[in-house]
Parts: structure tokens; sequence; C-alpha cells
């Protein structure tokens, strides 16, 4: 026993000495460099969340894309015989467009689940029920949300766990992008998350350029070995040079030379890479500066039908679900620019897809009473929807849509005894001569 206990006394003595060693204080002369840059590169962490938006072109394109669908409001519908009605008055509705139940309203709803669809592993929200009705959405940070599979490649399903609490997935309302199992998605931060750490650390750069008053880095040489307190006190100059809080300099005495170590702005072409990566920022988010419908159809419309199909997969029951539908009203958008808006609704009118006073509802405006009629072409011909008539202001003539001749197909008397003549007058059977030529010719 005497033996192993020299063995354990060796060990606790090595351990402790181990333990010391590593939490020894460190001096204020021996601390790491602070330099922002050098940290981010050498950490080589993945980008946050919080990082990327820490990028003006990032967050800019984030806030634009959130901010346009969730300024749309969702409308339901539904299939009654052929014909198509909206269903306004359905509570899910105003639970979409105004008061969800929760501390956030309809817009902060959509904008906050569409940032986590962009950044984030997707947008949760909570479906609250009493039986088959929707008695609140509310919304649920993606950090939150923890999703378990049942690891089948084929038949896949999942539970939904938040705060230890576990959920079936229909009790959640989901906005995946690119997901492979329906539970959660991947984001921008995880996809291209090189790219945008590129252009954060660039950032990091440029504000350690402006602390440092725009000097460049170096180290110094001396001819001679400097003592302690001459160090210190090049040291705490050099500190209050690139603190760039005050105007101080540096006096360099005889045998000391300053040696660059870095290259400065224009040197690396900063301005150069900042547009590089500002234009690779717009591409992943499909923003085009001088195409608005570009970027409408490619990063925007995109997005809305995902949300319209997670509307209609969560949101419907069942037996709702080839009879109603919920849909963006992307028209909403028109708004803020009247021009454009003009434009279409006179195309809408000359088209005749849509009647004036359809028009003028669309605009919030009051219906005028005779104004439920199509343009349907011909220069003046107008067709009344509520009574299924055609009217033709140049002739002042109306016509029924039902009021149509069927053709006469049966032959007059007239012409009937005229055929029955001319078979009687002609000879069918003719005589040929063995030649082909005919006997009467």
């Amino acid at each position: 026993m005497g033996v192993f206990d020299r063995f354990r006394k060796r060990d606790t003595a090595e351990t402790t000495t181990t333990t010391t060693t590593t939490t020894t204080p460190t001096t204020p002369d021996e601390k790491i460099p602070s330099d922002v840059l050098l940290q981010a590169l050498l950490n080589s962490q993945p980008i946050t969340r919080e990082q990327a938006l820490t990028l003006p072109a990032v967050s800019g394109a984030v806030d634009f894309i959130s901010g346009m669908i969730a300024s749309m409001p969702v409308k339901l519908y539904k299939y009654i015989d052929g014909r198509v009605e909206s269903r306004d008055s359905d509570p899910r509705v105003s639970f979409l467009n105004g008061d969800t139940g929760d501390c956030l309203d309809a817009y902060q709803l959509k904008k906050a689940m569409v940032e986590d669809f962009l950044l984030g592993k997707g947008g949760y929200c909570y479906i609250r029920r009493n039986r088959n009705d929707v008695t609140g959405l509310f919304y649920v940070k993606d950090i939150f949300v923890s999703a378990i599979p049942n690891f089948k490649p084929i038949f896949k399903d999942y539970y939904i766990i938040v705060e230890g609490e576990t959920y079936q997935k229909y009790e959640f309302l989901k906005l995946l992008r690119n997901t492979k199992d329906g539970a959660t998605g991947i984001g921008l931060t995880q996809e291209v998350g090189t790219a945008l750490e590129t252009a954060f650390n660039t950032l990091l750069y440029q504000l350690n350029i402006v602390k440092s008053g725009g000097n460049k880095k170096g180290f110094l040489k001396s001819q001679r070995k400097l003592g302690q307190e001459e160090i210190n006190v090049l040291k705490q100059a050099w500190n209050n040079l690139y603190g760039n809080s005050t105007e101080n300099v540096v006096v360099l005495n005889n045998g000391l030379e300053f040696q660059e170590a870095s290259n400065s702005s224009v040197e690396m072409q900063l301005n150069e890479s900042k547009k590089t990566l500002q234009d690779e920022i717009n591409n992943i988010f499909h923003i085009y500066p001088d195409d608005f419908y570009r970027t409408f159809k490619e990063g925007i419309y995109p997005i809305v039908k995902a949300f319209t199909t997670a509307l209609n997969k969560d949101l419907l029951l069942e037996k709702e679900k080839n009879k109603m539908f919920f849909e963006f009203d992307v028209k909403e958008i028109l708004k803020a620019n009247p021009k454009e808006q003009a434009e279409i609704y006179k195309m809408y009118k000359e088209t005749g897809m849509l009647t004036i006073n359809e028009l003028r509802k669309m605009d919030n405006r009051n219906i005028i009473k005779g104004m439920d009629v199509l343009n349907v072409g011909l220069g003046a011909v107008l067709f009344d929807t509520n009574t299924h008539k055609f009217y033709t202001p140049n002739t002042d003539t109306t016509a029924n849509i039902t009021d149509t001749q069927e053709p006469d197909s049966a032959i007059s008397e007239d012409a009937e005894a005229q055929i029955q003549k001319l078979l009687l007058d002609k000879e069918l059977d003719t005589e040929f001569e063995q030649d082909g030529n005919s006997s009467d010719a």
C-alpha cells in the first residue's frame, strides 16, 4: 500500500502544480492583444444572427423583405358553386391582419416569422384552439423551439418541444426555408455563413481603423536593449497615439525605428471589397436596387407562396382544404405608388377583369349604383354581371346572354322539290363505249 500511496501523492502534487501554473494571473505587460479582427479570425466561429444583422446590407435586406410581406393583408376565400367568395368575417382573418391575441400584432407576427425564416431555422407560431376554432396566434422565437424527428426517411414525423413542453406538429404554424424534414429549416447564416463572416470581419477592420485614427500598425526596432521602464513608457505613449481621443505624439529617441506591419485601407482596396460584398449580399437576398419587379418576383414572391402554403396546411381543417384557401393580397403594395396603381386599375377595367365597383372597393371607396358592369371590348359593349345582359350604347340595344337563335337544320320544301326534280331528270346509268367514252358524247 505504501508504494501506491507514493504514486497517489505524486499525482496529486503534479495536479496541484499544473493548476497553480494555469491560474497564475497575468501582469499588465503580458496582456493578449485586443485586435478585434485578429480575434475574429483566430476564433473561427460561425457568424451568429446578431452579428449578421450588424451589417447594413443584411439588416436593410431583411427589413425590406420582411416589411413588404408583413404589410400585405391575408384573405380567406371559399369556392361556392364555381364562384370564389371572400370570407372576411372569419376569425382567422382577423388574427392574421389585426389582433393576434398575443403581445405582437399581426404585422409584427408576420415580420418576425419572415426574419426567422431568413436568418434562423424557421418561423414558428403557436395556434391556440378551442375545439376546431382558432382563438389566438402566438409567435415563438426559433431558439426556444426544438424538433424531435422519428428518423424515418419516408414516413417522416416529429414532435415540437418548447421549454420542456411537447406539442404536436399541427399545433404550430411553420415557415421553413430549405427544409428537408418539415420541422426545421436552414437559415442564410448557416448556408452562406462564410460570405457573411467575411463582410462582418471587414466591418470590424473598418471599426478598428476608426478607433486607431487611421494609423498603421507596426513594431519598433532598437539598436540597443531597452530597459523595462523605457518599454513601459513607449507602450503608454503608443496607446495614447492609437486611442484617437486626444492629439498625441510619440518621440522616438536616437536608435529607435518604426517598421510598418500592416497595409492601409487604400492598399487593401477596401472600398472595392465593400462594393463586392454589397453586391454579393444583394444577390443572396435577391435584391436588385434598379429593378423592383425582379426583386419582388425573385426575393419576395417565393416567400409569400411559402407563407400561403403554410397557412393553408396548418390553419385549415381537413374538410376545408378542398373548398377554402388563404391568399396574400399582393395588390396592397401598389398603394405606395399611386401612378402604378392607376395604371393597373386601368388595365383591369379595359380588359374586363374587374368592374368599376370592384376597383373602387379595392381602393376602399363606396360603390356606385349601376357600375357593376364589365367592359367586354368592341369599343362600347357592356356586360351586366347581375342581370347577365349586354348593352350597346351606340345602338341603344339590350340583349340577354341566353337569347340565342338555334340554327335551322331542316331543309325547306321548295329546296327539297328542286333536288328531287334534278334527280329524276338526270339519267344516272349511262352506257359507255369500249374506249371509255359515253354513247351520248
